[in-house]
């Protein structure tokens, strides 16, 4: 993700200040230092690891900084529309949180390959994935079925030392984070598989919840999906679109009209018919409501973000009196 933001920048012609997570700065130094061996000046790409509040916050204040992209969480993204009007005015494009519905109706086709895309959506990387599957809206008459084969799939994920290759569920990135999605798993009210928890482990976790359920409308940013169950096709557009977020959405039909509608009724940045992804870096990526807001990453449009519209009108008549008449 980073190099979302780097090649962009470099190509337009920008100098970079990049500020990683604190928990992954040492991919970022090492980007640096590859760059470097590239022939990257000195100056132009500049890696600041730090805290939020000792490195984030000045580069959102400071005066020489023309515009900030930032991806991470909303709560932190906001802030940068506060550091802009209280400093340069400088340009913002924030990539949030989201919490991404999965919708699967009643004539959706091979539900096993349906199954395989939610399991793959929801837990890779542990759920730690801004565009992951985190809720899944799916038709009363096949709910029974495709969660028996959400189950099944499950069964290949197991959890344990990161550095094993047979591991495909490692641990979450930090202990805090670790307690905030055990804190969302207790409060599950109705586990319908996994749910076990050992630190620093949680395990891909299905949970049944309501729409309004904390579970179904805040961003965990873990291996927990919530299951919601539907009756319509018009009730399953309206829990999708029933949250702050608009990152991605998913939607599983074998009805080609139902697709292209429901598609255009998502208030997401990227929808996939039929299909779990987030694009590749020629699509544009970014969000709707509080997912994202002034730009996006990838496709010609990342350029936009680090360049300025110029107006430059010269005249260039022998006369300037003979121009005006």
């Amino acid at each position: 993700m980073m190099a979302w933001k780097i090649g962009p920048a470099l190509a337009s012609g920008c100098s970079v200040v990049l500020k990683p997570a604190e928990e992954t700065s040492l991919t970022a130094l090492r980007l640096a230092e590859l760059a470097t061996e590239a022939g990257v000046p000195r100056g132009v790409l500049n890696v600041v690891p730090g805290h939020g509040p000792d490195v984030g916050e000045p580069i959102g204040r400071h005066m020489d900084i023309d515009m900030v992209s930032f991806t991470g969480s909303t709560e932190t993204g906001l802030k940068f529309l506060t550091y802009a009007a209280e400093s340069n005015a400088k340009e913002v494009v924030l990539e949030m949180g989201g919490k991404n519905p999965c919708v699967v109706m009643d004539d959706a086709e091979n539900l096993d390959r349906v199954a395989q895309h939610i399991v793959n959506g929801a837990f890779w990387n542990m759920g730690e994935n801004c565009s992951a599957i985190s809720r899944l809206i799916v038709h009363e008459d096949v709910r029974e079925d495709l969660l028996s084969r959400i189950e099944a799939h499950m069964r290949h994920l197991p959890v344990g030392d990161p550095l094993d290759p047979e591991t495909r569920q490692g641990a979450l990135v930090s202990g805090a984070h670790f307690d905030k999605v055990c804190g969302y798993v207790e409060k599950a009210g109705d586990i319908l598989v996994g749910g076990s928890v050992d630190k620093p482990f949680v395990s891909p976790t299905v949970v049944s919840a309501s729409s309004d359920n904390p579970l179904a409308q805040d961003e965990i940013f873990g291996p927990v999906l919530a299951v919601i169950p539907v009756a319509s096709f018009d009730e399953a557009m309206a829990v999708a679109n029933d949250t702050p977020y608009g990152l991605c959405a998913s939607l599983f039909t074998s009805n080609a009209k139902r697709a292209l509608r429901g598609a255009r009724m998502l208030r997401a940045g990227t929808v996939t018919v039929n299909a779990y992804g987030e694009g590749d870096i020629a699509t544009p990526f970014g969000g709707m409501k509080m997912s994202g807001f002034g730009g996006r990453d990838n496709g010609v449009q990342s350029h936009d973000q680090y360049t300025q519209i110029k107006t430059i009108w010269v005249d260039l008549s022998d006369d300037a009196d003979e121009a005006v008449e």
